[in-house]
């Protein structure tokens, strides 16, 4: 019985040392890179995948039922959240995802994060790291583990913070306070459980940029969120560009879709259906050509979508 509780900790011990440096506090580029190895593009320091300005800009205008409707088709089942409140309901915004991970305090637990924190010459409370990663274009999403009171990641001197970072937003699994600052913050937007005037207290931030659960959503580094009143979408870097343009394919059809029923051209029995006549593919191909200002994806493709819809 010795003999195994010896070779057990003996395990132990192997695996802690082998533990790679960056597994707490913040994942290395490495992990990042084999929790996204699907993405064969190009990568920001940290390992997160860059997709695209132009895709992420796109992304702002699609559907979030369209891009949860491909993803589904494509096997991606846990891509979505709803039931948020927003500091600005009516704007939407997208992003890439830079993730961080909050628990329950614990002070075994707390001493060595913030030991090794300082020697990863990390400035601040554990709530500003985080921040202080944030790229241009970056959103900063973070698992608070819906917890509201003593459980608000942000009031709005790090609000700013944020937005001076990544001129962009937020959302957060928990609460913020200082809403009304938040709010007057020009350009920034965030989703977030609730607010409370309460400070953060009793939470740790673990890790940045591991994956992480918002709701029933799983999150990665370099997904790009797609965030509106009521829901966001999280889709994977490695299909950003399918889900974006096919949301956008979706989006022509249906514009030329209500222009023909309107005009009497075809009616709703012709475009009602799941699978259109040759004759109406060819009559909205030709509408495309004709309406260049409509077509937000490149010529190329918009080649691939309609070879991916059999057209």
């Amino acid at each position: 019985m010795k003999k195994h509780l010896m070779m057990a900790a003996l395990l132990g011990a192997g695996l802690l040392a082998s533990a790679p440096a960056g597994a707490q506090v913040m994942m290395s580029p490495q992990e990042v890179t084999f929790y996204t190895a699907d993405w064969k593009g190009e990568r920001f320091p940290d390992g997160r995948p860059k997709v695209s300005d132009d895709l992420v800009k796109r992304a702002r205008n699609i559907s979030l039922e369209e891009a949860w409707g491909t993803l589904r088709g494509l096997g991606y089942h846990n891509q979505f959240e709803a039931d948020w409140q927003a500091i600005r309901p009516d704007q939407w915004f997208a992003g890439r995802a830079l993730t961080a991970q909050y628990m329950p305090a614990r002070p075994d637990m707390a001493k060595p994060l913030m030991d090794r924190a300082r020697a990863m010459k990390k400035a601040g409370a554990p709530n500003i790291w985080p921040i202080n990663e944030l790229q241009n274009g970056d959103i900063y999403v973070a698992d608070g583990y819906g917890k509201i009171i003593d459980g608000t990641l942000i009031g709005d001197i790090l609000g700013n913070s944020i937005y001076a970072r990544s001129k962009n937003g937020f959302v957060f699994d928990g609460g913020v306070r200082d809403v009304q600052g938040l709010s007057q913050i020009e350009g920034m937007n965030g989703l977030f459980r609730k607010a409370d005037p309460s400070f953060i207290q009793e939470m740790q931030m673990v890790e940045i940029n591991q994956p992480v659960r918002i709701g029933r959503a799983t999150v990665l580094p370099g997904d790009i969120v797609v965030a509106k009143f009521g829901g966001v979408v999280f889709i994977p870097a490695h299909l950003a560009e399918l889900v974006i343009t096919q949301s956008e394919f979706i989006a022509l059809k249906d514009g030329f879709s209500h222009e023909v029923v309107r005009t009497g051209e075809f009616g709703p029995a012709d475009m009602d259906v799941d699978v259109w006549a040759p004759k109406v593919k060819a009559a909205f191909i030709k509408w495309v050509e004709a309406h260049p200002d409509r077509m937000p994806m490149t010529k190329a493709q918009f080649q691939d979508v309609l070879k991916r819809n059999k057209f």
